[in-house]
């Protein structure tokens, strides 16, 4: 069975998360441990007690979500002897593209904490409060070609484009607050529902430049190098494993859309992929694997249970 690890983004973050595999695992408890001192900060507290309002800032967010990623993949490795390179690809949703990144040894863990706590503040900073908004576009007629136009309807009132292609019925919008509402009505004219998104800030769209001349300033210098098995990157949605790319793409990121449909598409076809294993926090992506490769086995590991039987199912060469 070829297996993809897949790592959330924003939105799966929750109070508790990753509180049970700390009380059961001493490794989880280490990365967790590691993630704090190389912040300065108690994250793995706000991780387990809230405030919910301090944990949802991108700023710790974005560390925090790594943080659990991290952990199952630690403790898959070192007390159940399964090792990130059984599996044969691995992607992140925005984010998480710096979860798959750590997971496959191209970043260090506390790098990676250090970055993803920069640009979920520099991303904050870009575009001051109220100036940008999001949308997800859904339903059976929302597909790329609905949300391009209504983008583009959206762009006569300023910066308007398709942020996160996530699968068929789900896109997001992005751009300044009068033109994604010039967007929403285009796409409810179109015959897609349209759900505007409670965001501190207007990701993947090009307001967040300002972010990204941040992180290339920071990743200029990060030592990134070859990952043990080949990272397939949102700007690009196929495999990458040069460093210097992958240096590249992660700045380009920051604007950029996330390819995530394609992504998901070239791993079932062309990878060959017929189990998605999501890590970390929440199964959103789960539920989007399900819709975007029906055919391939889709699996989330959240808890210590989770993780237990999918070592076994491993073990048993299933």
């Amino acid at each position: 069975m070829t297996t993809a690890l897949l790592f959330p983004g924003q939105g799966s973050q929750a109070v508790g998360m990753g509180a049970a595999l700390a009380d059961a695992f001493a490794s989880a408890r280490e990365v967790f441990a590691e993630v704090d001192q190389a912040l300065g900060q108690d994250l793995s507290g706000l991780m387990r007690d809230g405030p919910e309002n301090q944990l949802t800032l991108t700023e710790n967010a974005q560390p925090a979500l790594m943080a659990v990623s991290l952990a199952v993949v630690r403790v898959l490795d070192r007390d159940f002897g399964v090792a990130v390179d059984r599996a044969s690809f691995v992607a992140g949703h925005s984010l998480g593209e710096y979860s798959a990144l750590a997971a496959s040894g191209a970043l260090a863990l506390a790098d990676t904490a250090r970055l993803l706590k920069l640009r979920g503040q520099a991303m904050q900073r870009a575009v001051p409060v109220g100036r940008g908004a999001m949308a997800s576009l859904i339903g059976p007629k929302t597909d790329l070609a609905l949300a391009e136009a209504a983008a583009q309807a959206g762009s006569a009132l300023g910066v308007c484009v398709v942020a996160n292609d996530n699968n068929a019925g789900n896109i997001v919008i992005s751009g300044d607050k009068a033109a994604v509402d010039r967007a929403i009505e285009k796409a409810k004219e179109l015959g897609a529902r349209a759900i505007p998104l409670n965001v501190s800030a207007p990701f993947h769209c090009p307001l967040m430049q300002p972010a990204a001349d941040e992180m290339a300033q920071a990743l200029s210098s990060a030592p990134i190098t070859a990952p043990r098995l080949p990272v397939v990157a949102n700007v690009t949605a196929r495999p990458e494993t040069d460093p210097e790319t992958l240096r590249r793409l992660l700045v380009e990121q920051v604007t950029g859309r996330v390819r995530w449909r394609e992504s998901m598409e070239w791993l079932a076809s062309e990878g060959g992929v017929t189990r998605f294993v999501e890590v970390g926090s929440g199964k959103v992506l789960t539920g989007m694997a399900k819709r975007i490769a029906p055919g391939a086995e889709s699996l989330a590991l959240n808890t210590p249970d989770d993780l237990e039987a999918f070592a076994k199912e491993v073990a048993s060469g299933e």
